[in-house]
């Protein structure tokens, strides 16, 4: 208890001693101010460019993984100097060498349809380390009716995580259906812009009823693009679209098994990985032996990228078959070279910002060695009454802590006040973290207890008789 009070005791004498000096304390606080709402300014864009890119990549699709029931590979056969001699099918073409294994499941002819893909496997996959959301889906054509308009689009029965994984989609009105309406397999319907467009004009669709393979569904959302890189599009499959929970889409179909999973990973870097992991998963819970192709198809967007261009369909399966870490190279590098490069920025930024927040410890030092000085009579008659060094010394490095930490919380709040007004004024991405707010007031105690105890520990050095003296 004694410490307590003699700490409430400097405390108090700091305070009011700063209280007396005002121009002082206020032109001192202000540098640590600025120094800290630069500092957490900073931090707060470069972390918002960060997060501004990682959404640009993952808006893309790029980790996306897409797993489709049935498999429809045919067996290929490969001359003596490895050319094609006939190559056909949805999967990936191997190498020569490889095809001499005749027990490889990978390299024998799919199975066709299937009709095992189930919620079940959605929820397993969910279960998987690196995934982040899964939708589970089903679709079909339709012919989507309101009054007398209709428009031949494609509905799909989906999950309610799509638009968290769809990162290149937004709300333009309304919601995506909620889980509970899953459960009860509702008929509700979120439509895509296009759809919006042809059947609504420019009206406002939600809470409207849409009638479509002979039954009524009421609207409560409109998807758009929210990214460049995806943008609507008429027969785009995505905004040309009308969205149902997918246990309604089963039971307006009268089946129970799923067309595909959409699932997207926490990290561009993990789409090989999980990719795997799900396939193997996925053969376990189908009962396939080793010597059984998969009846399904995982698939990441790098694949489906390739297979959509403009190369030969042969040379894409080669391709696609023989780099085995096509999805590491186009995928883990391209994210951590984006992450690298913003680290980067928000280091460098950081590191301007941390020069003013040592100037301005600079300046608590300065400010308080010259009121060192200044009080050396005050100081001597504290001690002549019976203060010791120690509490002298306490005295000066509470008022260097006080300066710093009022400096820094207010400097907290102009940094806030600065990163919303850059947001607001030229829409500039910006970030301000728990940690940043955290990381700037524990530099503030620092820069205070830091360069503090120089001008503290002189002070308790000063002689009652000098201080007396002293004029």
């Amino acid at each position: 208890m004694p410490i307590f009070s003699a700490v409430r005791k400097s405390q108090s004498i700091a305070i009011h001693s700063l209280a007396r000096n005002r121009l002082q304390t206020v032109l001192t606080m202000s540098g640590m101010t600025a120094g800290v709402a630069t500092v957490l300014t900073m931090v707060a864009l470069g972390s918002g460019a960060q997060r501004a890119i990682q959404d640009q990549v993952r808006a893309a699709g790029m980790n996306v993984i897409t797993v489709t029931a049935g498999n429809y590979k045919m067996k290929q056969q490969w001359t003596s100097d490895g050319e094609t001699a006939e190559n056909t099918g949805e999967d990936s073409g191997i190498n020569p060498e490889i095809l001499e294994e005749e027990n490889d499941p990978e390299n024998a002819a799919g199975q066709g349809a299937s009709d095992k893909l189930s919620l079940a496997d959605a929820a397993a996959v969910a279960a998987l380390p690196g995934v982040q959301y899964v939708s589970a889906g089903m679709a079909d054509n339709a012919r989507v009716e309101f009054g007398d308009d209709g428009w031949f689009t494609r509905m799909h029965g989906e999950g309610a995580a799509l638009p968290k994984i769809r990162r290149a989609w937004t709300l333009a009105r309304g919601r995506f259906f909620r889980p509970g309406e899953i459960e009860q397999a509702e008929d509700v319907a979120v439509i895509g812009s296009i759809v919006r467009e042809h059947l609504f004009g420019d009206q406002d669709p939600i809470g409207k009823t849409v009638r479509f393979k002979q039954h009524s569904f009421r609207i409560v959302g409109e998807i758009a693009s929210a990214s460049w890189m995806v943008p609507a599009a008429q027969g785009d499959d995505q905004f040309d679209a009308i969205y149902i929970p997918v246990t309604t889409a089963q039971r307006l179909l009268h089946r129970g098994s799923l067309d595909q999973l959409t699932v997207s990973t926490a990290s561009t870097g993990e789409v090989t990985r999980v990719s795997q992991e799900i396939t193997a998963l996925l053969r376990q819970r189908h009962g396939l032996g080793s010597d059984q192709p998969s009846d399904f198809i995982v698939a990441s967007e790098a694949h489906r990228s390739l297979a959509k261009g403009g190369m030969r369909t042969d040379v894409a399966r080669a391709v696609v078959g023989n780099v085995s870490n096509l999805d590491k190279v186009t995928l883990d590098q391209l994210g951590k070279t984006l992450d690298r490069a913003s680290r980067t920025m928000t280091a460098l930024l950081a590191s301007v910002a941390t020069v003013s927040l040592i100037v301005g410890g600079i300046g608590i030092m300065n400010i308080m060695l010259l009121s060192v000085t200044e009080r050396t009579r005050e100081i001597g008659v504290r001690r002549a009454v019976g203060a010791r060094s120690g509490e002298v010394m306490l005295q000066f490095l509470l008022e260097a802590v006080t300066l710093s930490l009022t400096g820094g919380v207010l400097g907290i709040v102009c940094g806030f006040v600065a990163a919303r007004s850059i947001h607001a004024l030229v829409q500039w991405s910006t970030s301000i973290s728990p940690l940043a707010v955290g990381l700037s007031f524990g530099i503030s105690a620092a820069i205070g207890i830091g360069f503090g105890y120089y001008p503290a520990r002189e002070a308790s050095r000063v002689s009652p008789m000098t201080s007396l003296r002293y004029e």
